[in-house]
């Protein structure tokens, strides 16, 4: 079990419903021994953002502990910065002691540079590890933000789980569309409709690699694979456009060895660069006893983590790209020769 406290980065695109989702959140008891980290544009801060009440109280540095248990504060600096402090923090009992951290970005945030970032400071990934990416998209809006807006884009397109928010609001005719444009954008997310920010906390805490509940590793749900039948490889792959941005899997040939693998990844991340927003894979590999979980994020491949204790009955060894104006064709070529 990776003991490293499971980072939800949380985004969605402006007015999508992202604050009204957190406070629900934050005041539900399953969350308690969550700390959060605001990213918030203006002078408001944790007051205009959070539903405060009389039990909640300052703890130092505008940092708010909620009678929940949750532990919040403002971003004042740089994200690893502000994440370093919080767990030298918890480390001296300077403040409580956080079990998951919970980052609230702004609506034109980019999920994939932060997670760049964020994954290339080696103190963050020895004491932090990416549990899931959770957005919202507005049920009314949504459609026209994906249309309009690449940031929308590439949110709903890395996103773990898509939240489709205010459906209360919307025709049923507005949520099969922006399902369906959601589903071909990012074919392997979970799906959910909320109504004033209200869902249950294990619909989307905890549904990464692994359940903090079981203690247990959970790849195929953390993999995401997209369900519909793949192209047949190169000759079927679709063109590709700059501003396309796509999720397909690749399916590995057996046997494999991961020290014949691993630079042909490392190249294609240095290939794709900030083209590739996500990459995600399990792979069977003869030259580690158990089975390898990959994640990478833009031009950085990040350390695998076995999984200990969990196989397949049909062991296969398959990878997720999600990025913008991908070769796929180039990418099956590649990974076949090795």
């Amino acid at each position: 079990m990776d003991k490293r406290i499971p980072v939800t980065l949380l985004t969605g695109f402006l007015g999508s419903g992202k604050t009204t989702l957190l406070q629900k959140l934050l005041h539900h008891e399953g969350m308690k021994d969550t700390a959060v980290i605001i990213n918030e544009i203006g002078v408001a801060g944790l007051d205009h953002i959070l539903a405060r009440n009389v039990e909640d109280n300052y703890v130092k540095d505008n940092t708010v502990l909620l009678g929940s248990g949750c532990l919040c504060c403002t971003l004042r600096s740089e994200l690893a910065s502000t994440m370093r402090d919080l767990f030298f923090k918890r480390e001296l009992n300077a403040v409580p002691h956080f079990t998951r951290l919970v980052i609230e970005t702004t609506g034109l945030a980019d999920p994939a540079h932060i997670l760049a970032n964020l994954l290339n400071e080696d103190i963050i990934i020895d004491h932090y590890r990416l549990d899931a990416v959770i957005v919202t998209v507005d049920s009314q809006y949504g459609m026209e933000q994906i249309q309009r807006h690449a940031e929308a884009r590439k949110q709903a397109a890395i996103a773990d789980v898509l939240l489709t928010s205010k459906v209360d609001l919307a025709s049923n005719a507005q949520l099969e569309a922006l399902s369906s444009e959601l589903k071909n954008i990012n074919p392997g997310a979970t799906q959910h409709h909320i109504t004033h920010g209200e869902i249950e906390p294990k619909a989307i805490i905890d549904v990464g690699l692994f359940n903090f509940a079981s203690k247990q590793a959970q790849p195929l749900r953390w993999l995401r694979a997209p369900t519909s039948s793949p192209t047949k490889y190169a000759a079927l792959a679709q063109p590709v456009h700059d501003d396309a941005v796509r999720n397909f899997t690749v399916t590995l040939p057996a046997p494999l060895s991961f020290s014949q693998l691993e630079p042909a990844l490392i190249s294609l991340c240095q290939t794709y660069h900030e083209r590739l927003l996500r990459m995600k894979g399990i792979l069977h590999v003869s030259d580690y006893p158990a089975p390898l979980a990959i994640h990478a994020v833009q031009h950085t491949l990040y350390p695998f983590t076995p999984l200990v204790g969990w196989s397949e009955e049909n062991p296969q060894s398959r990878l997720v790209f999600i990025g913008k104006g991908l070769d796929e064709m180039a990418i099956r070529k590649k990974l076949m020769q090795i």
